[in-house]
């Protein structure tokens, strides 16, 4: 039976801030300001430079705000200085993933110098061969300060395949930036590569099953007992998994415990568009959460990318026009829901964290569905841009928009998760420029996996 990744990731995120206390409707006094020159100047900028201003709020969150040890990305900042579940030292593998990504956002855009990103690369390298691994898997948290997992929840103590998915698209991305340069930049890549390499992907089919799990612990085991399988955010651990040079799993894994031996291509129509694959296998919610059109591809090209089952351009951009096309429509009625005011993914919510979408809306609005998804809707997405800096500067801070808000609520708070702010810089660079998509997809095992499972692309 095929598992929602989307279901069961949501039950932990919810479980791991069920403690979390009712968030405010404003600011704390902590919250940085926007500086007098960008509150005075949004209206005048063009779109380049209000794209520029995003990423570098955004691409901040991974620098200005990582932690020092590691260099990684903390799983959230609070700048209302309210950490009530999780504490300052604790960094994301999967958000560090989309972080070194938006680093190199950073040096494209002349934020900051590729010295200096060189650096910052080294320190995560070296926290990151050094930090608990699980037959080459990292944990979903990670101690910055001492390497040492975090749980997650209670049995989710090892490896996590999943995050490690996200963190090795990241890591492969680098590599493929520096392999060429000075004789230390190759080196460094050559750092990476054995990471990667390091990584058991066939030990995560749980004795050869044609399906990846997504956790193993050495306390538990398999307990945990998620087969990852149905259209979700993951088809980068089955592109990755498939492409390893030395633990592959076979292109039965991929059809057979990804593709349900092609139930994943049943497809239906919602606001006149194709949903292209079986987004829910369970019921009837006709499109997930947004940021699945948005984890697999920071470096996995979507343009031209298909096989047997759907053109992922066509379903990625009917997902995005799909969720405009639900908010501008508002069935909900709900209060703030625009053309220049929409977006429906997994965020903060009004009362913890929530999965968003069209099956389960609560007027809740998280900025990065809409900024991440400027590749599939960039007419719709500016509209969005625009009015969060020219109107709406109260839901933007240090390090960009804030991770939700809630005009039916009058509710949003001055806080950040690394897996939202981490696709903004990225994707909207993959729109300007497809920078980290000729990057991964330039990669020779990425493009020998996609080969083996069957796809075509231009890229390959």
């Amino acid at each position: 039976m095929r598992i929602s990744v989307f279901v069961l990731s949501l039950f932990f995120l919810i479980a791991c801030n069920n403690n979390q206390k009712e968030t405010k409707d404003t600011p704390g006094t902590d919250a940085p300001e926007q500086s007098e020159e960008e509150n005075n100047n949004d209206e005048t900028l063009s779109d380049n430079e209000l794209l520029d201003r995003v990423q570098r709020q955004t691409f901040n969150y991974f620098w200005e705000g990582a932690e020092p040890n590691s260099g990684m990305a903390r799983e959230r900042i609070h700048t209302d200085g309210d950490y009530p579940q999780n504490d300052r030292d604790i960094v994301t593998t999967g958000g560090s993933g989309f972080g070194v990504m938006a680093i190199l956002v950073g040096v494209e855009r002349g934020f900051i110098s590729r010295e200096e990103a060189f650096e910052r690369f080294g320190k995560i390298v070296d926290f990151l061969e050094k930090a608990d691994r699980f037959h080459g898997a990292w944990p979903h948290w990670i101690n910055g300060k001492t390497g040492k997992v975090k749980p997650f929840s209670q049995k989710d103590d090892g490896g996590d395949l999943v995050e490690t998915a996200f963190l090795v698209q990241g890591l492969l991305t680098v590599a493929e930036y520096f392999k060429d340069g000075t004789e230390e930049e190759q080196q460094l890549a050559g750092r990476i590569e054995t990471l990667w390499k390091e990584v058991e992907w066939d030990w995560y089919t749980k004795n050869g099953e044609n399906v990846l799990y997504w956790h193993w612990s050495p306390n538990h085991a398999w307990d945990m007992d998620f087969p990852v399988g149905g259209y979700n955010e993951c088809l980068i651990m089955y592109v990755l998994a498939a492409a390893s040079p030395t633990h592959p799993v076979q292109p039965e894994v991929y059809h057979r415990g990804w593709a349900g031996n092609g139930a994943i291509a049943t497809d239906t129509k919602y606001y006149g568009l194709e949903t292209v694959l079986d987004h829910y296998e369970h019921n009837d919610d006709p499109v997930g959460p947004l940021f699945w059109a948005h984890y697999s591809y920071l470096g996995l090209n979507p343009k031209g990318l298909s096989d047997k089952y759907g053109d992922y351009w066509k379903l990625n951009r009917n997902h995005a026009l799909i969720n405009y096309k639900y908010c501008v429509d508002n069935p909900g009625d709900y209060k703030g829901y625009g053309a220049n005011s929409w977006g429906l993914t997994s965020s903060y919510s009004i009362k913890g964290y929530a999965g968003h979408h069209p099956g389960h809306d609560l007027g809740v609005i998280s900025p990065t569905a809409a900024l991440s998804s400027f590749p599939y809707t960039p007419e719709e997405s500016m509209q969005m841009l625009r009015f969060l800096y020219q109107e709406a500067d109260s839901l933007v801070g240090k390090y960009g928009p804030y991770d939700a808000y809630s005009r039916q609520a009058n509710w949003y708070v001055p806080r950040y998760l690394a897996i939202d702010q981490g696709p903004i810089p990225v994707m909207i660079e993959n729109h300007r420029s497809g920078l980290l998509w000729k990057l991964f997809m330039q990669n020779t095992d990425v493009r020998n996996g996609l080969k083996k499972l069957g796809f075509t692309s231009p890229d390959i």
